[in-house]
């Protein structure tokens, strides 16, 4: 049995706005911004099996890898959206990090603007004040995106409040609020939160309200499961990793498994979260991130995105595809795949805090508490630069 597919995959942060090719500088390394390519796309036929194959008349191995998983570039350096426009964005710590380091940034007026609130400034407190002006440039930044791309901003949670569930929710409606004051549709709109028990049972609720939630640092089943089951928009894996953990430690029970499986662990995380999301019924999409090679993006293909580094974007953009090519490309995940995976009634739990805390091995542990150190020293920073340049001139 053959089908066709005449469009692309849907976009992690879609909308119906047209595209816009972006053309801006900036200096940060560790956020992403989302792009798709102005190109025909190719028909892809099916077997009665769960893998597909490229027909014949690609151009490159970037349009083939495109065909089957939404392709994110690791990257907020502006220079290269000519190469890789963009679609959606995400705004940071370490966003506002670049755009403190670069004056002449198109955003720094955003930055400015925020230092200038006339709602923050005269706060007595200094962490209130540092706080709300913190929470005005996130939003200023992420409203100035928001014309410059179609697709959505997914706006980073202060990782400070990872443990903190109510906090989380009063951040996410307060970031609301002042979206809503600058015209920035719910919409148009996701909101990055760390994957604790407290941060899962955020997005939960906010789910439940209509608001679009961004899981990251996952890394385990468990995690997954439980942000799948919470209803999470997107649920993010870093492949690479729980590759580097595996590689120097040792005693993740979930880790050993997949490698005397003859597994990747970090592929086959991915694979283990798609199937349980496919399997049953979950909405929440899957966003692969942290992939080091060409080999990992050919073994996700049909994961719903993938981040990958420039490097690797730019060898599959030169890499021409032929007629006579002495390979395919196929589709490792589907929900037809995911149809025949069996899970064990321990991984079919309803998962609450306890079971959560019990099923996560070391390495998630770990990688989770060190993603949480990065992303709170990354916002120290930040209060500290914006502490030191308040206030502006003629403030």
């Amino acid at each position: 049995m053959s089908v066709t597919l005449k469009s692309p995959p849907s976009s992690f942060l879609s909308s119906s706005l047209p595209k816009s090719r972006l053309g801006f500088a900036n200096g940060s390394s560790s956020s992403t911004l989302l792009f798709k390519f102005n190109r025909s796309f190719p028909v892809l036929r099916a077997s009665s099996g769960s893998s597909s194959s490229v027909d014949t008349g690609l151009s490159t191995e970037l349009d083939a890898v495109s065909t089957f998983s939404e392709i994110v570039p690791d990257t907020v350096i502006f220079d290269d959206f000519e190469k890789f426009p963009p679609t959606a964005a995400t705004v940071s710590s370490s966003l506002l990090l670049g755009i403190l380091s670069l004056p002449d940034t198109i955003f720094r007026n955003a930055v400015d603007m925020a230092l200038a609130d006339s709602t923050c400034s005269p706060l007595d407190n200094p962490e209130l004040r540092l706080s709300c002006f913190v929470n005005k440039a996130l939003v200023n930044v992420g409203g100035d995106l928001a014309k410059l791309v179609p697709g959505r901003v997914s706006t980073e949670v202060d990782a400070r409040l990872a443990y903190d569930t109510h906090g989380i929710i009063r951040r996410v409606h307060d970031l609301l609020r002042l979206y809503d004051e600058i015209a920035v549709p719910p919409e148009r709109l996701l909101f990055k939160i760390p994957s604790t028990w407290q941060g899962i049972e955020a997005s939960r609720l906010l789910e439940s309200e209509g608001i679009q939630t961004h899981l990251t640092f996952v890394y385990s089943f468990a995690q997954a499961a439980a942000a799948a089951q919470a209803g999470a928009s997107v649920i993010q894996i870093f492949v690479g990793r729980v590759r580097d953990w595996a590689r120097s430690h040792s005693g993740d029970p979930e880790i050993e498994a997949a490698i005397q499986r003859g597994e990747d662990p970090g592929l086959a995380l991915v694979t283990k979260a798609y199937n349980y999301i496919h399997k049953y019924g979950h909405k929440s999409k899957l966003m692969a991130a942290a992939v080091r090679n060409k080999q990992d993006i050919f073994s996700l293909l049909g994961v719903d995105y993938i981040i990958a580094p420039l490097k690797v974007l730019q060898s599959l953009k030169e890499s021409i595809t032929s007629p006579d090519e002495k390979y395919s490309y196929d589709r490792r995940l589907s929900p037809q795949s995911a149809a025949r995976y069996d899970f064990t009634a321990e991984e079919l739990t309803k998962w609450d805090q306890l079971s959560l805390a019990s099923a996560m091995g070391p390495a998630s542990v770990e990688l989770l508490a060190a993603g949480l150190d990065g992303y709170v020293n990354q916002a120290k920073r930040v209060e500290e630069l914006l502490d030191k340049i308040w206030p502006p001139p003629n403030v």
